[in-house]
């Protein structure tokens, strides 16, 4: 199994795409808000399929803290990612908020990074709590002086994981001793 470590820097690279979702979800949004909708919905596009790619990368960092609850974080976000291509090409009758499935995801990656040894605990700490407040955001009739809070907070625990990432990286021995090595059969 190919393990993150000096030489694979996965968890900088994890981070990196994190960027980039962050890059292009922001410039989309201001494209949008300043009128440009339809290159701001191909840049949305374009940060779903980053995020794809950063659940796809967290489900391969977290895998060896537990893999079924790295797998279910993983079917969360993926859920979450559809929920949202499908409003932006207007296939969503029902009319979910992505919310509903990133905020289990956050608190199930924030759980993860809480159980690993290779990131700091507050990191997963900060996460849960901004899966806890995804879910609390979704609330109808949620006072609106909750809102901004809320949304600082997510974006916020979000943002420093990346960052983290980049910076710092991960404790590529603590990942490796998390990882189990495979006999060979015979």
């Amino acid at each position: 199994m190919e393990q993150p470590d000096r030489k694979s820097p996965h968890a900088r690279i994890t981070g990196m795409v994190y960027l980039l979702y962050f890059v292009a979800a922001i410039s989309a949004q201001l494209l949008i808000d300043k009128g440009f909708v339809a290159t701001g919905n191909a840049l949305n596009l374009l940060g779903d399929a980053l995020y794809i790619t950063v659940t796809l990368l967290f489900y391969r960092l977290f895998r060896p803290v537990n893999q079924k609850l790295s797998l279910l974080a993983a079917l969360f976000s993926f859920a979450g990612c559809a929920v949202t291509v499908m409003a932006q090409i207007h296939l969503d009758s029902l009319q979910l908020s992505p919310l509903i499935f990133f905020g289990p995801f956050c608190l199930l990656i924030g759980y993860l990074i809480f159980r690993s040894i290779f990131l700091p605990r507050f990191l997963g700490i900060l996460l849960m709590l901004a899966g806890a407040a995804w879910i609390i955001y979704i609330i109808p009739g949620l006072p609106k002086m909750l809102l901004v809070p809320i949304q600082a907070l997510g974006i916020l625990a979000e943002a420093f994981l990346m960052l983290w990432l980049i910076a710092i990286g991960i404790k590529p021995e603590k990942w490796s001793a998390r990882t189990p090595t495979r006999t060979p059969i015979g």
